[in-house]
């Protein structure tokens, strides 16, 4: 069976995932993976000022275009500076793949030159963070990176490449399929409760529609106008939600935040959808206050995790 490095290996997952644009910033611990993507033809890389700009830079590719945003950066400094642009996306739900170069196995943990524990560091801002500690395992997380990354609730994963294992030679298959025990993200709709929730719509004296970033980073906005004008119900929207409906519909009221007037009505929904529908709202609680809502309020809830719920 043919071998080859994990430079390689790298190059070649970077083209079945159909990434065709990748921010990095070269430095030691990187160099011979910025060799390998010298050679290919597929994935532009575009070269940054310095880190900070560059993850903002995939943060700002993965909106805009629907793709997952991916960079690369070298270890130490390299690394600490994506964290500003980790955190936007990790609470923005922003799917990136990050890959950072590290120094080898064998210096890590002994104060090594430019060597820091950055999966710890960002371990909080981060949907899945990891050190490849094995080549026969690079080819696994590598696909595991992007499936968790832009399924489910999409965020930042961060990938820690030793330059020993990455020059070591293994199996240059890359696998198809992914099968995580603990990551079984739910697509289904549960249809008791979406119907209670239908019936709650309907006794509603005065709904109203509450959209957030979840529509835009599911490209739901055309399903979510449809429901809007089908239920005649208004709209307001977080500032990630922004966009969710044109501005200048006649449904569309405004940004529901901290300068708005408080808006009295019976029924607020929360609007956030998955797949077809949308995915994810945010909660801030400059915006809504759970325990100062009066008790008339039903509130409907759609939520991705459910562990999300109320944060």
């Amino acid at each position: 069976m043919k071998k080859i490095s994990g430079n390689k290996l790298l190059v070649k997952a970077l083209k079945e995932e159909g990434v065709d644009t990748l921010f990095g910033y070269p430095g030691a611990c990187t160099i011979d993976i910025s060799d390998e993507l010298y050679k290919q033809d597929f994935t532009k890389v575009i070269l940054p000022r310095q880190e900070v700009a560059l993850v903002h830079e995939a943060d700002a590719y993965a909106r805009s275009t629907g793709k997952v945003g991916v960079c690369l950066v070298t270890s130490g400094p390299g690394a600490t500076n994506l964290v500003t642009g980790l955190a936007t996306a990790y609470y923005d739900s922003v799917p990136l793949v990050c890959f950072t170069g590290q120094v080898s196995r064998h210096l890590i943990g002994n104060d090594a030159f430019q060597e820091v524990d950055i999966v710890g560091i960002t371990r909080s801002i981060t949907k899945y963070g990891v050190t490849v500690r094995n080549r026969e395992d690079l080819g696994r997380i590598l696909k595991e990176a992007f499936y968790i990354a832009r399924t489910g609730r999409p965020g930042p994963v961060l990938i820690d490449l030793p330059k020993d294992v990455m020059g070591e030679f293994g199996s240059a298959e890359y696998p198809e399929t992914v099968n995580i025990r603990g990551y079984k993200p739910n697509t289904s709709v549960h249809i008791g409760q979406l119907k209670r929730a239908i019936k709650m719509l309907g006794r509603a004296k005065k709904p109203l529609f509450l959209a957030g970033g979840g529509v835009i980073i599911s490209r739901a906005n055309e399903v979510f106008t449809k429901l809007v004008e089908k239920t005649n119900i208004p709209v307001v929207t977080t500032v990630m939600g922004r966009g969710a409906i044109p501005t200048n519909h006649p449904l569309y009221i405004g940004n529901l935040g901290m300068h708005m007037p408080a808006i009295w009505l019976s029924v607020i929904v929360i609007c956030c959808f998955q797949s077809e529908l949308g995915s994810m709202t945010e909660l801030p609680e400059s915006c809504i206050h759970l325990h100062r809502m009066h008790r008339l309020y039903i509130l409907i809830l759609i939520q991705l995790q459910f562990q999300k719920m109320y944060r």
